[in-house]
């Protein structure tokens, strides 16, 4: 992997994805929430080609300018470009479009550890 080269990942928006909290729906639209996830998806797909059987990736850092509306039925294509890889961290940039439509942009970071690390770093604190 090098700077510059990109994964794709398409998301279908659906009534799942809507703004929604509990108070109930806010817009009909995909949501900035669902937004996120779907980049951070875009990114790992950097992180499930490099790590090895005991390691995975865990979040460290995200950004996203929604930029505009995705409506239910439309697919929204992310693209996630690699800008650092240093063997245990996963900068990328990406840009989230409905066809030729701009619907966010943004930066995701991931970390590769040993799942054993991350084990003991997730594991509750006793006392």
């Amino acid at each position: 992997m090098q700077p510059g080269d990109t994964r794709t990942y398409v998301k279908h928006v659906t009534e799942a994805d809507f703004a929604r909290f509990d108070d109930g729906l806010v817009h009909a639209v995909c949501s900035t929430f669902s937004l996120a996830q779907a980049a951070e998806w875009a990114g790992r797909l950097f992180v499930l080609d490099v790590k090895a059987e005991d390691e995975e990736g865990i979040g460290t850092c995200l950004t996203i300018n929604h930029k505009g509306p995705a409506f239910e039925g439309e697919s929204i294509t992310i693209t996630a470009t690699l800008e650092k890889y240093d063997g245990h961290e996963v900068i990328c940039s990406y840009k989230a479009t409905v066809g030729d439509r701009l619907v966010a942009d943004g930066q995701t970071g991931q970390k590769i550890l040993k799942k054993e690390k991350l084990a003991r770093i997730l594991a509750p604190k006793k006392g």
